[in-house]
């Protein structure tokens, strides 16, 4: 009987000390914009994500129009690039580092950087098995995907700390 009550007991106990801690759930943010414009390039991954994370986690609209946001997120670049991290005896790769570097400034409606031209890049290694191709192009693909889910975060505190210009009209 005791055993039943203390195993009721623990999720309490365990929220009280989530709470004593100081976690709470992220919420939405605010972004210092009503609206955003974005710039990617059509049915890209990384814009999808971005659009979807803005549309679910801020009060900011995103339209198709650039003229009439408040705000134009440009994606000057993107590169993924795959480079050699370890070399096996026979001179076969074992290990490789994948790295996805964006390239993205803010403007406001004026046409004026409030973020200047900005270089984002995350980077994981994974190891590599020829015996294993198949498996490990998927596993290169999920890793891919998460870098460009990280992407999405870092460039989401960027645009919630950025500082527009005052307006003066």
């Amino acid at each position: 009987m005791s055993w039943c009550r203390a195993t009721a007991a623990l999720p309490i106990l365990c929220a009280l000390l989530l709470a004593a801690c100081g976690f709470q759930l992220r919420g939405t943010q605010q972004l210092p914009f009503a609206t955003i414009a974005l710039t990617f390039p059509p049915n890209s991954t990384l814009g999808i994500l971005l659009t979807r994370n803005i549309r679910a986690g801020t009060n900011t609209q995103v339209i198709a129009e650039a003229k009439k946001a408040s705000a134009v997120l440009e994606l000057i670049s993107e590169t993924q690039d795959r480079t050699v991290l370890t070399l096996d005896s026979q001179g076969r790769a074992t290990e490789y580092t994948l790295k996805d570097r964006l390239r993205i400034r803010l403007l406001d409606d004026k046409g004026r950087e409030v973020i200047e031209p900005t270089l984002l890049e995350v980077h994981r290694d994974i190891a590599f098995n020829d015996s294993q191709r198949l498996s490990k192009e998927s596993e290169e693909a999920l890793l891919y995907r998460d870098m460009q889910a990280d992407l999405v975060q870092q460039i989401m505190r960027r645009l919630a700390a950025a500082k527009p210009y005052a307006t003066t009209d």
